[in-house]
């Protein structure tokens, strides 16, 4: 039997969960959505910056995550804001929920992608950062680059 190579394409991507949050856990899910919710995020009209999960009577919501309006929609368009539920198996759930309620920890959305003709979206257990921390990440990352852009003005002298 060959092994079938999943193909990803990334829909939608918060880059600035990274500089908010530490992301301790990640957890891929499903979405139930309507057909021009989907329509909408194959044409990569989804912001996930203000978006947020949380578990409510044992099931997941994606909560504030905008899917705009799919232009060619009619009288039954969604509507942007709306939750969303995600599909996890119970033990998931349960997972999450236990570590929601440990003081600091939140539920934040990273990326949306098409997986195999399937939206998933992943889905970081995350603790917020604090000012320093951010300007700490900042500093080490302005560092990498000096040290990566010195290494390469070496080797190109050299060559």
């Amino acid at each position: 039997m060959a092994e079938q190579k999943s193909s990803i394409k990334i829909l939608s991507e918060n880059r600035k969960a990274r500089h908010d949050y530490h992301l301790l856990e990640g957890f891929e899910a499903g979405m139930a959505l309507t057909g021009t919710e989907v329509k909408a995020a194959r044409a990569g009209k989804v912001q996930l910056r203000e978006a947020y999960a949380r578990v409510t009577n044992n099931e997941a919501w994606l909560v504030n995550a905008h899917i705009s309006e799919y232009s060619h929609g009619n009288i039954m368009n969604h509507l942007p804001g709306r939750d969303r539920k995600l599909l996890l198996h119970r033990a998931e759930i349960d997972k999450l929920l236990q570590k929601t309620r440990e003081k600091g920890l939140a539920l934040i959305p990273t990326k949306l992608y098409l997986k195999n003709g399937r939206i998933k979206i992943e889905i970081c257990v995350a603790k917020g950062k604090q000012l320093h921390d951010k300007r700490e990440a900042e500093r080490n990352k302005t560092m990498e680059s000096e040290a990566r852009q010195a290494m390469r003005a070496v080797r190109d002298k050299y060559r």
